[in-house]
């Protein structure tokens, strides 16, 4: 009698567990509710996967840990007539050695798996088909086109006055344009303090550090517009620091190449607009060049 209630017991979270995998999984329950499409970019589906997969490891360890817990409360329960102390046990070895092994088994995937996957993403391209220079700024963006020897100049979003909520005029968030299917190697800088470049649905963000240059490699694989915003608390209106990415076809985006030309913007903006001009390696010291 007493082995049938202990499998009845067990069954439980089993059964639950049968429920939810029987219930079926939307899309965006399948990707683990990141806000982006599979594809996106080259990097996307690698970052998808290891999520995934992490939650249902995680989710997988959740359930037993669970059922040891509810069966033990269930089994090992002071019953009616029973008095004093339960059988005391010091150690039980194989347990411990169980539950020692297991999470570090557990640590040492999870960090593979990221470090594998992170030196992917991480792996510069050796002839990118696009040179892109950021700057970020208190609270904009600068873009060079570096090949084609244009830039963006941005200036900071407005407060759309018929909006109750503060949202930003759309029309003067600064653009950065992408072609779709290309290379690209996008160079971060910044004119002032500590920034982060994030592309909401490319699922990767770089800080932005005054002084060192970081760098980023994507290939757009998705046209659309995405969001994009500073990920790094940066001064008063860090929340207004917007921008989006627009991943157009190659001809959209040399004719937004020949319209920045037309607009007179040619060149590079470089460091010269940067507010921290005395940082190590940039220059000379004044006092020093009297």
């Amino acid at each position: 009698m007493r082995s049938k209630r202990r499998l009845r017991w067990a069954a439980i979270p089993v059964a639950a567990l049968l429920s939810v995998v029987l219930a079926g999984c939307t899309q965006q329950q399948l990707q683990g509710w990141l806000p982006t499409e599979p594809g996106t970019t080259n990097n996307v589906d690698r970052v998808i996967g290891l999520w995934v997969t992490s939650w249902i490891v995680l989710l997988a360890v959740g359930v037993i840990t669970w059922a040891l817990i509810i069966w033990a409360i269930v089994v090992y329960r002071r019953r009616k007539g029973q008095t004093g102390l339960p059988a005391q046990l010091r150690y039980n070895m194989p347990i411990e050695i169980f539950y020692t092994i297991v999470p570090l088994i557990l640590v040492l995937g999870f960090f593979a798996f990221t470090a594998r996957d992170q030196a992917a993403i991480e792996e510069p391209y050796a002839d990118p088909e696009v040179k892109i220079q950021v700057f970020g700024k208190q609270w904009a963006w600068d873009f060079n086109y570096v090949d084609e020897d244009v830039y963006y100049a941005g200036v900071q979003g407005q407060a759309d006055p018929d909006d109750d909520n503060g949202e930003l005029v759309e029309s003067e968030i600064p653009v950065l344009y992408l072609p779709v299917g290309k290379t690209v190697e996008i160079q971060l800088e910044s004119r002032d303090v500590i920034h982060s470049f994030w592309v909401i649905d490319f699922l990767y963000k770089k800080d932005m550090l005054p002084g060192k240059t970081n760098y980023m490699y994507v290939t757009p694989e998705r046209e659309g517009t995405f969001s994009g915003k500073c990920a790094e608390l940066c001064g008063e209106y860090h929340s207004m620091m917007l921008f989006n990415v627009k991943v157009v076809s190659q001809q959209e985006y040399d004719d937004y190449i020949q319209s920045l030309r037309d607009s007179g913007n040619e060149g590079q903006l470089g460091h010269e607009y940067d507010r921290n001009q005395n940082l190590p390696g940039i220059g000379t010291p004044a006092h020093e060049e009297e």
